[in-house]
């Protein structure tokens, strides 16, 4: 014997009342003994409500909305009954929306909606949709009969949540079914006194009907078919990769049920959780799907957790004081106060030292309570025991849920790591002993991002997401979106990652999507869909969308950009970028950077500022953790002035070289901003902080390459003409070098807290001497690194270098977070 229960939107429509009659002939085509539950179809209770609170209101339109409700009902009978069968049903149908309107009219003449009159106005929704099921079924040749639960289903005069009297009703239930040959269509959710006076079984009430029904039969299970594929890791409204939870034991599923879970509510399924009868919820829109198993005990489990859920919003009262500590009987008073007035209490915080008990109740009672328990305590109150009654609104809670806490040891490190490094603020926090739960009160504004973070890092054999929003789509912009686009297989496969790109931006158009925009298509969506580009606009969308994992991508070299840094770091969102300004700014600036990525648990992550993806910062940084200290950085940082300095050499003459150089693209448009050495300024400058030198831009010494003549020419063609003008001077230095078999270097050095910048020769021994091409060198002198200095070289700059050293920064901020 198995029970099946169909909730409102199974039995809501045509097409999904075709799918439930399919289920039930199958079940009955296999054999198998059943009898069937069904809710209102979907919506109607509520629109029951609605018109019964209008009627008292003495508001006519009433009746217009009764008509629709009407219609509804007969539109199913139409569509599912054959026209030579449809008159009778039409007929009962009918009549109970007579009683109905009889009932309605009354309550409009007396302008009075009691909670008993309210129970017998929703009873219709069920008793109609349970009649019009019961002739669909009798009309395809099924032997059908509609059962009114109000016979066999008995409570006290409690209305609106009546409370069951189960040994009469497990009797009549017996009884009734022992008599029964037919399929049973019972009606959910009502039952009445042993008076007769028809009540309601509360929230779940058609699950309580199902449970009530099973456990008097010794069922072997339950079946729960409503719209979604079981039970869910989390709410899939709010965590896109939420998934089905195959197997759940009755615990786990009572409390994923009480933080907010709405697929079943247990609590009316004790009954036969009391029988250990297993229950199912499955899907009527997806037949096929295996759905969830709730038994005494779930098989094993992958996770530590087994769901999360969450209560959208409460109010949290704090109650406090020095008078509380060592004080016997607060609790009790403080609880039983709250009990007397019907305010029931979510969650309960207390801290050892008895200073102080925060609760959390529903937002509707909040000023009740308050008002409650200054009464309560006015005493302690007036004399400064305990201090005034502190209440917290717009806040949420999330439960993370599972019997596998238990064995798994820093489930609440790995919780609270997470929210911290989204930067979700955690006001209050209870776990039993029973280590099945663990809640979290967190602002109402964070919730989505703190259910989405929490679901990444618990559920990882999922894809998990990182949300990227990349400012400029230049060269290294796009560079970069097309290596997102060439790995995203991979790392989806491999790494179980999934880059969203959730904003792009240029000077022209901007384009804000937190489902994504693909890196497939990127141009055509930001040219369609983008609009007229305002960065505050970008940032301030940015930080509204609050999406976990989000990162800010800068790949400009623009100065108006950095001045949001602080904003979005101070927002928990982490900062990659290639742009060198924020670094080399005022060291005051540089320190103010940090410090804020420290504080808010996020990363400012920048190796490209120096030597594009060459591990130059990365490696400071490491040496630097591990206690090493740097004594001397010598570095070629300009892959423009390597080029030319390694193609320089006897018989060439320099301003042939330059022209080459800028010809080929490596230079800028004027190579006066690459010889002036500004830029390899910065770099070492940057270098020097890493280090811990608290270096200003204007203590570098640079030393000129040009001539003053060369410099002050007034155009890029008039420089030029100059640089062949003073061939002789370049010639000179070059033959110099040569004569002593040494070679031209422009080194970057920082020794003993000072940085200077200058055109020397190297000899043969020196690591700079072999350079090559437009290479980068580092060379890292420390106390580990004495005699033999650390040297790191390869390409330093370059489109494809260079993105893949964002990209770089991106994967380590991946695996920080996950």
């Amino acid at each position: 014997m198995k029970v099946l229960k169909f909730g409102g939107t199974s039995v809501g429509s045509v097409d999904s009342i075709k799918t439930v009659i399919s289920i039930l002939e199958k079940n009955l085509a296999e054999g198998e003994r059943i009898a069937v539950v069904f809710s209102a179809m979907g919506g109607v209770t509520n629109r029951l409500i609605e018109i019964g609170k209008m009627a008292a209101a003495g508001n006519p339109e009433y009746m217009e909305f009764l008509k629709v409700v009407e219609e509804r009902h007969f539109a199913v009978v139409r569509g599912l009954i054959p026209v030579k069968n449809q008159s009778s049903t039409f007929a009962a149908v009918r009549g109970l929306f007579n009683e109905l309107e009889d009932i309605l009219r009354g309550v409009s003449w007396i302008k009075e909606l009691s909670e008993r009159t309210l129970d017998l106005i929703m009873s219709f929704g069920e008793r109609l949709s349970t009649l019009v099921i019961t002739e669909i079924l009798k009309s395809k040749g099924v032997t059908a009969e509609f059962c009114d639960a109000r016979q066999i289903i008995h409570t006290n005069a409690t209305y609106g949540m009546g409370d069951v009297n189960f040994e009469i009703t497990n009797r009549q239930i017996l009884e009734y079914f022992a008599k029964a040959a037919a399929l049973q269509c019972v009606t959910g959710f009502i039952a009445s006194t042993a008076e007769g006076v028809t009540t309601t079984l509360g929230r779940g009430g058609s699950d309580y009907t199902a449970s009530i029904i099973a456990a008097a039969l010794d069922a072997d299970s339950i079946e729960i078919w409503t719209d979604v594929d079981g039970m869910m890791t989390a709410d899939p409204r709010k965590v896109a990769n939420a998934f089905t939870i195959p197997s759940i034991s009755y615990s786990e599923a009572m409390e994923l049920s009480h933080f907010g879970a709405k697929v079943i509510y247990p609590p009316s399924l004790q009954p036969a959780f009391a029988k250990n009868i297993t229950l199912k919820v499955l899907n009527t829109f997806n037949v096929d799907f295996e759905g969830t198993y709730v038994q005494k005990a779930a098989n094993g489990k992958d996770y530590a957790i087994t769901g999360i859920s969450s209560i959208d919003e409460i109010a949290l009262v704090n109650i406090q004081g020095s008078g509380m500590i060592g004080v016997a009987g607060i609790s009790g008073r403080l609880f039983t106060a709250l009990s007397n007035n019907a305010i029931s209490v979510i969650l309960i915080s207390q801290a050892s030292s008895e200073h102080s008990i925060c609760f959390s109740i529903d937002p509707k009672n909040a000023q009740r309570a308050t008002e409650v328990l200054e009464k309560e305590f006015a005493t302690e109150i007036a004399l400064g025991h305990i201090d005034s009654i502190a209440i917290e609104k717009s806040l949420s809670i999330i439960a993370i849920v599972g019997e596998g806490m238990k064995k798994s040891t820093g489930v609440s490190g790995k919780l609270f790591s997470v929210l911290g490094k989204n930067g979700i603020n955690v006001v209050a926090t209870a776990q039993g002993s029973s280590e099945l739960n663990i809640s979290v009160v967190i602002a109402k504004s964070d919730l989505s991002k703190a259910l989405n973070a929490i679901h990444g890092v618990f559920f990882q054999s999922e894809t998990r997401s990182l949300n990227l929003f990349i400012v400029g789509m230049g060269l290294i912009g796009g560079t970069l979106l097309n290596q997102i686009k060439n790995q995203t297989t991979y790392l989806r496969e491999e790494k179980l990652l999934n880059l969203n790109i959730a904003g792009l931006t240029n000077t022209k158009k901007m384009l804000l999507d937190p489902d994504g925009i693909s890196p497939e298509n990127w141009r055509d969506r930001v040219m369609d869909e983008g609009v007229k580009t305002s960065l505050p606009a970008f940032v301030q969308r940015m930080i509204e969308l609050n999406l976990p994992n989000s990162v800010f991508v800068d790949c400009t070299s623009d100065k108006d950009i950095v001045q949001y840094y602080h904003m979005l770091l101070d927002a928990s969102i982490s900062v990659v970028t290639p742009n060198k300004v924020a670094n080399s700014g005022t060291y005051s600036e540089y320190v103010s950077l940090q410090r804020t990525a420290l504080q808010r648990g996020v990363k400012f992550l920048y190796e490209t500022n120096v030597g594009a993806g060459l591990p130059i910062i990365n490696t400071i940084q490491g040496l630097m953790a591990s206690g090493d200290k740097f004594l001397k950085i010598e570095a070629i940082l300009s892959g423009t002035l390597s080029y030319i300095f390694n193609n320089f050499g006897p018989g060439i003459r320099f301003a042939d070289v330059v022209r080459e150089a800028k010809v080929k693209g490596f230079t800028e448009p004027d190579p006066r901003e690459d010889l002036s050495g500004a830029d390899v300024g910065r770099k070492i400058l940057i270098l020097a902080r890493e280090v811990g030198v608290p270096l200003e831009a204007e203590e570098i010494t640079i030393k000129a390459i040009l001539p003053g003549n060369c410099l002050n020419a007034p155009t890029v063609d008039a420089f030029f003409q100059e640089l062949e003008i003073s061939d002789g001077f370049f010639a000179s230095m070059q033959a110099e070098a040569e004569a002593k078999h040494e070679k031209l270097r422009y080194i970057a050095t920082l020794e003993n807290g000072k940085a200077s910048i200058e055109l020397k020769t190297v000899d043969a021994q020196h690591p700079f001497y072999t350079l090559s091409g437009s290479d980068n060198i580092v060379s890292f002198t420390t106390e580990r690194y004495k005699d033999r200095p650390l040297v790191i070289k390869g390409p330093g700059a370059g489109a494809e270098v260079t993105a893949s050293g964002v990209f770089a920064d991106i994967m380590s901020i991946s695996s920080y977070l996950g």
